[in-house]
């Protein structure tokens, strides 16, 4: 009897222990993890904007380096702008954390999932990875529309509405032009 006491009490430290061990890399609630959030058009909250604005940011730069040196025209050209514009909204989502007007923890690297897709277009050449690159763009560029129009609509911190509402355009003419190269 006395063990069980014990192995519980354990476990119940361990559990009260993890959300202590997880601030150290941020990461989004499961109703945004698993997409609830975006089907029912609710806003995510700072931190889960703030991680997966950043993860996304990240990713983007990361494969648009890829992209420039294994592609050439427009594809090449298109990725150019996505290193210099992530870089950007990147820049200013960081300030707006370390200033302290969005209380929220910037992780430090993509997750396992953003590394994954990384990891196979380094493997990747040529047409195959034209291809893949595009069909990346377009998907994660809809749902950086999606995660930041829900933020700009609904969100809960007014410094980083305003972001989202300033950068939204930005990422619906990125979707566009990511949906024109596989035409």
């Amino acid at each position: 009897m006395t063990r069980n006491i014990l192995g519980g009490f354990a476990v119940a430290i361990a559990l009260a222990a993890t959300p202590f061990m997880a601030a150290a890399q941020p990461k989004p609630s499961v109703p945004e993890r698993t997409g609830v959030n975006s089907t029912l058009g609710i806003a995510p909250s700072p931190q889960d904007f703030v991680t997966q604005a950043a993860i996304s940011d990240m990713a983007e730069i990361e494969s648009s380096k890829l992209a420039v040196t294994k592609t050439d025209g427009k594809t090449k050209a298109f990725a150019e702008k996505m290193i210099k514009d992530h870089t950007e909204t990147s820049t200013e989502l960081k300030g707006l954390v370390t200033s302290g007007k969005v209380k929220a923890t910037l992780p430090a690297e993509m997750d396992a999932a953003h590394k994954s897709k990384i990891d196979k277009l380094k493997t990747l050449s040529g047409a195959s990875f034209a291809k893949e690159y595009d069909d990346m763009q377009v998907a994660a560029h809809k749902d950086a529309v999606s995660l930041f129009e829900r933020y700009a609509n609904g969100g809960e911190n007014a410094e980083l509405k305003a972001f989202a509402s300033k950068t939204l355009p930005h990422l619906k003419t990125h979707l566009k032009m990511a949906e024109d190269l596989k035409k």
